[in-house]
């Protein structure tokens, strides 16, 4: 009967206590710092843990041979292209499909169709006829006949911008098939259509400059991660397409000049002697470009218009797409560049309009973008880049771009104009590597060609100039963005068609982020490495974004699954703050207000035994101290410590060890979601100053508060977070104290 009694008794005791602490109820795993498995892909054989390719990684490959024509009278294009397909997957395949980029201004294009439309309050006569009156561009592709090598008629399907070729038997991994397209299309007046290509035109002599690409029907992506890349192009997301080896014969005027991706293979054919031993001389040039096609040989050829045509003979290896532009109104310079492996031409194409800016400056940026992105990625593989001035145009294929500036009617060149210039064609220049060459899916993830390649931008400005007046990429910058309407702001991770804001997503906050990793997180030595293996683990290849996390971690060591969740999956900004500030004083009595002689009780709770020969250094608040206690401190002087440092250091050790006299507890808060690390500007009564940083990790046990304790030599006037506003902090408000320092909070720490 005792017993039973007892052990009521014991229950009813544990009842009483569950009812006087309740217990809480369970939680999922919120820390920040957990690792993505939900998030990123499972590794697998074709794609490693590492972020390298795997064993089986595989990609197929395309390749062309195209004859091409341009009507230049009537603004037409014609092509025949033969299409080697090599299915290189572990799998079969039942039908090929294609990208026909052109339809999207088919005049059954269902593109126009997907924008919202509201009535303007006014439209100019010519902006009306062409809204409701006229007739909508017709410039999809025409498809004459889809032939297989034997000259039989294939079937195929056209969905908007794609078309499917349906195989007479599955195309066996390791094997290959041969067909051929004939197709043409009218080309697009991109002033007026609008459009990635096209042509603009000169009423003067009546000519046509234009940029051509998007023109042929080309092979989608298949690979490992989603099969076919079979996305529709709606304008938007730009290109998926595998690598291959290319033959284009061109036919034009007689009296143009051309450009294209892949090396010109009959050169004596086209230039004139005096033309080719330009050429020559600039293949020897490392400082200057030299002009080969002069402004006088442009204009002449202007005002002439050849009946007569020339054909120009291209040969690319190993790039996955091909772009050319072509008139008689080019001049054409060019110089070599050293790289450390290799010499490549830098090239320039432009219009008498465009001079003399372009004289001045393209070639010159274009292989200062070479030499720079080589340095971070790898040597520029292809023989030459080529800059091509086309007026509102920004646009990038292998080996050649087109890019928008030029002076207005008067000659004048704006510093906006001349740097916005520049800038586009460092951009440009600089896609060759990403995504041409590190060949990312433009249509599924715009961030992973357009943000990693205006972060290498970014830093090709600031090496190009100093104080060069870069758009994007400081941290400071992309506050506006991230402080916005959260309802039209979306994650990184957010596929190119449904972007709110188009520039800010996916080429401002991505490029942003990288910055902030390699100046603030990991630092520019290991940041620089990893991206670096990155480049050169996936040169040539079809990355996705976990490849791309996975290697910046795996050549680092450094745990960055905490920030890829944060700053590109989720709209979550940073804001850091300080809510308190301490202030100290050594004591070497026990001050009244510390009851009892424990560790504990001086230590804020941390765990220790006491020696029966330990005294303490009393740390007293601000508040509590007295007038005696506030002196400065020679803390030698203290009795305890100075017996503890006597016996556990010698004279010389003594001679070198720290003499803080001020004691400062700091306490920040994080009213933002996003992690970052603490970055601390102390500045003293004296005027100089004093930088900390602390890891984002110091987060990983409270995601709301944090505390530090600065012991310094001199007196603290102030005390910034962030003073050099390197992590995108929207609210730099409650970044000061004292808060009455707020005015001057950040001009202090910039020299």
């Amino acid at each position: 009967m005792k017993k039973i009694i007892y052990f009521v008794s014991l229950l009813a005791a544990v009842q009483l206590t569950a009812q006087e602490t309740p217990r809480q109820s369970g939680h999922a795993d919120n820390n920040k710092f957990s690792q993505m498995y939900g998030e990123m892909a499972t590794p697998n054989m074709f794609r490693t843990a590492s972020g390298a390719p795997g064993l089986a990684y595989y990609q197929q490959q395309a390749d062309y041979k195209m004859d091409i024509e341009l009507d230049d009278e009537n603004t037409k294009l014609y092509g025949k292209e033969t299409i080697t397909y090599h299915n290189n997957a572990p799998e079969a395949l039942e039908y090929l499909w294609l990208q026909l980029d052109q339809n999207v201004r088919a005049s059954d294009s269902k593109s126009p169709l997907i924008s919202n439309q509201r009535v303007d309050d006014a439209y100019t006569a010519k902006g009306f006829s062409r809204k409701f009156l006229e007739e909508g561009f017709d410039g999809g592709f025409k498809i004459d006949y889809v032939h297989d090598a034997a000259g039989n008629a294939m079937d195929y399907t056209i969905n908007q911008t794609m078309m499917r070729i349906d195989l007479p038997t599955p195309l066996k991994s390791g094997e290959k098939v041969t067909f051929s397209i004939k197709w043409w299309y009218n080309i697009n007046n991109y002033h007026v259509v609008g459009g990635r290509s096209g042509y603009e035109h000169f009423d003067e002599n009546n000519n046509n400059l234009y940029v051509i690409a998007q023109f042929y029907p080309r092979m989608a992506v298949y690979n490992d991660v989603e099969g076919w890349q079979n996305m529709q192009f709606w304008g938007g997301g730009e290109f998926a397409l595998p690598f291959g080896d290319f033959e284009v014969n061109i036919t034009v005027p007689a009296d143009h000049i051309m450009e294209a991706t892949g090396e010109l293979t009959n050169r004596a054919d086209i230039l004139t002697s005096a033309q080719l031993k330009r050429y020559k001389k600039a293949t020897k040039s490392f400082d200057k470009p030299v002009v080969i096609v002069t402004q006088k040989e442009a204009e002449k050829a202007e005002k002439n218009h050849s009946t007569k045509k020339k054909t120009w003979k291209f040969n690319a290896k190993n790039v996955r797409d091909f772009g050319f532009s072509t008139s008689r109104k080019f001049m054409y310079d060019a110089m070599a560049v050293k790289l450390a492996t290799k010499t490549v031409m830098a090239i320039s194409l432009y219009p008498k309009e465009s001079n003399p800016l372009w004289e001045d400056n393209s070639t010159r940026v274009v292989a200062h973008t070479l030499k720079t992105y080589s340095k971070y990625t790898f040597d520029y593989p292809y023989p030459k880049a080529v800059s091509v001035s086309a007026e509102s145009q920004g646009m990038e294929y292998p080996m050649i771009c087109w890019n928008y500036g030029r002076p207005d009617k008067d000659g004048f060149v704006s510093d906006r104009l001349k740097y916005g210039m520049m800038s586009v064609i460092i951009h440009e220049v600089g896609h060759n590597f990403f995504p041409m060459i590190v060949n990312s899916d433009e249509r599924q993830w715009t961030w992973m060609d357009e943000g990693l390649n205006t972060f290498l931008q970014y830093l090709t400005e600031q090496e190009f100039q100093e104080n060069y007046p870069s758009r994007r990429g400081p941290a400071a910058k992309i506050v506006p963005y991230m402080s916005g309407d959260q309802r039209f702001i979306d994650p990184i991770m957010t596929n190119s068609e449904s972007l709110h804001h188009f520039g800010s997503n996916a080429y401002a906050k991505p490029a942003t982020g990288l910055n902030i990793l390699r100046e603030t997180v990991m630092g520019k030595e290991l940041f620089d490495h990893a991206f670096k293996t990155y480049a050169n683990r996936w040169k040539f290849k079809h990355p996705t974004p976990e490849d791309f996390f996975r290697t910046m971690e795996d050549a680092s060591a450094v745990d960055l699954d905490w920030f890829w969740r944060g700053w590109f999956y989720t709209t979550n900004y940073v804001d850091i703050g300080i809510v308190d500030v301490k202030q100290y004083y050594v004591s070497p009595k026990k001050p009244k207000e510390i009851k009892g002689e424990g560790a504990d009780l001086v230590t804020r709770g941390r765990r220790g035994k006491r020696e029966d020969n330990e005294r303490y250094v009393y740390m007293v608040p601000e508040k509590k101290a007295s007038n005696s206690q506030k002196k400065e401190l020679n803390l030698g002087k203290v009795k305890e410590l100075k017996k503890y440092l006597k016996a556990t250091f010698s004279k010389v050790e003594r001679a070198a060890l720290k003499e803080p006299k001020y004691f400062y507890e700091v306490t920040f808060n994080k009213p933002g979601d996003m992690l970052m690390p603490i970055i601390v500007g102390l500045e003293f009564e004296d005027g100089t100053k004093e930088m900390h940083k602390f890891p984002a990790q110091i987060w990983r046990m409270n995601n709301e508060m944090a505390s530090r304790v600065f012991a310094t030599g001199k007196k603290v006037k102030r005390i910034v977070v962030d003073p050099e506003l390197k992590t995108a902090d929207i609210d730099v408000n409650n970044n000061v104290w004292p808060a009455e320092a707020a005015k001057s909070k950040f001009d202090q720490f910039k020299d």
